[in-house]
């Protein structure tokens, strides 16, 4: 037996293992990021479809499927129709959601708590509830959270588009109750305590002054902040942004090797501190494994 241990040891060097073990799938390493979906969407930072790209505030956001790029919530997937990286908006629409061309069960739009804080609704961005009860919290305690935007008035969208006139047709000629709205009413309350049993929502109302409901731009812009991570050094140094998905700590993507480094001409294995990157505890345990092994064997020998 000591003879095949003999035969392993001079065959295969400790130092040989630990290269293999270091650069082996166990030890950090991160492939380049997609930046686009399907050819389509542009994906760049803060944003990644792949787990460790963008920045980890948004991490897990976004799910590029076989034909569409998908914003994730709580309340469910939402298509991305585009990202607007220098006015940093996202534009997504809901397509269970009614419009002024058709009529769908009501559901609530629930975002979590980061991403309300991060990415909320844009405030040109109005939501509007139909169908309210006559006992709706907005029209009784809470009227002010009601207005009209760019001169129109719900009394246009129960007149103007198919789908809406059903509710007007359904009560004798004498249109339900509906409120326009900011995102911050849906936030705080459910569609169930609103007591209106269907929304919309509708984007860009600026410029929507004079447009018959019909040509509205329906669906939703979200305006996104950007995290200060050093990045725009990662980027001119031929980096992607990214991180690491143990500690969510930021890190330089390079090409090549996958070098992991804070900036890509600096060359060095280092983190967003500067300071040399430490290996995963996986790969550290691994080592310390290797040596004690290896020292053992040759006490033996």
């Amino acid at each position: 037996m000591y003879q095949l241990m003999s035969l392993f040891i001079s065959t295969f060097p400790i130092t040989t293992l630990l290269t293999v073990l270091l650069y082996s799938p166990l030890a950090v390493s991160l492939s380049q990021c997609r930046t686009t979906c399907n050819n389509n969407i542009p994906i760049n930072y803060p944003f990644g479809i792949d787990d460790g790209c963008g920045s980890p505030s948004y991490r897990k956001m976004l799910n590029c499927s076989a034909n569409d790029l998908f914003f994730l919530t709580p309340s469910g997937n939402y298509k991305v129709q585009s990202i607007d990286y220098a006015k940093k908006t996202l534009t997504i629409y809901d397509p269970a959601m009614s419009t002024c061309s058709i009529l769908q069960p009501h559901h609530d739009f629930v975002m979590s708590d980061i991403q309300s804080v991060i990415m909320p609704p844009s405030p040109d961005t109005i939501f509007a509830l139909l169908n309210c009860s006559i006992d709706s919290p907005i029209l009784n305690h809470y009227k002010s959270l009601c207005f009209n935007f760019s001169g129109h008035s719900c009394d246009e969208l129960y007149g103007g588009c198919t789908s809406f006139r059903l509710f007007h047709m359904a009560i004798n000629s004498t249109m339900p109750p509906c409120c326009f709205t900011g995102y911050d009413t849906v936030k705080y309350m459910s569609m169930n305590i609103l007591d209106c049993t269907h929304y919309t929502t509708v984007y860009n109302t600026d410029n929507l002054k004079g447009v018959v409901p019909v040509d509205w731009v329906y669906g939703m812009k979200l305006s996104y902040s950007l995290p200060e991570t050093g990045c725009e050094r990662c980027g001119k140094s031929g980096g992607t942004c990214g991180f690491d998905v143990e500690t969510q700590g930021m890190l330089c993507m390079c090409s090549g090797n996958s070098n992991v480094t804070r900036e890509c001409a600096s060359g060095s294995l280092a983190d967003s501190t500067g300071e040399s990157r430490r290996l995963s505890p996986i790969v550290q345990a691994s080592y310390i494994l290797v040596v004690g092994l290896g020292a053992a064997l040759h006490v033996l020998l």
